[in-house]
């Protein structure tokens, strides 16, 4: 399998793991939920990506591939129900905007890229780019 790299504008790599869980509150870490859930395969014709986007509208997506860089973002709204003399216990459901980037060792034909979204799951199919044979230059 290709070597998947997660785009995390946050990451401290230099300094390590000493501070690794305390600023992940703050910075959308699997612990908060503020983060879709993503699958990655690959094929010998393609990359599929399977994606967890409960509660998005399919119009609020937005897939973006460009130079192998998979952009995936969602808005989510929840509806607000409160009744007078009710309050709020606890709430865990997200509401706003969320996004992955990660880029594929293979660079993507673009123009046939698949994407669908349906029961809170978006699948896109991404095609890897023929690659071009090697042209052999003549020296004059």
């Amino acid at each position: 399998m290709s070597n998947i790299r997660l785009y995390d504008p946050f990451a401290m790599e230099p300094i390590g793991d000493m501070f690794h869980g305390m600023f992940r509150a703050l910075r959308g870490g699997p612990d908060t939920g503020l983060a879709f859930k993503v699958d990655v395969t690959e094929s010998d014709k393609d990359y599929t990506v399977v994606a967890e986007i409960p509660g998005a509208k399919k119009e609020d997506i937005q897939v973006s591939v460009e130079r192998g860089t998979v952009m995936i973002s969602a808005k989510i709204e929840k509806a607000s129900e409160e009744k007078d003399g009710e309050r709020v216990i606890r709430r865990e459901r997200y509401s706003g905007s969320m996004q992955r980037a990660f880029t594929l060792d293979t660079n993507i034909d673009e123009s046939k890229v698949d994407a669908s979204y349906q029961d809170g799951v978006l699948r896109l199919v991404l095609p890897k780019r023929e690659a071009t044979p090697q042209k052999s230059i003549t020296i004059r």
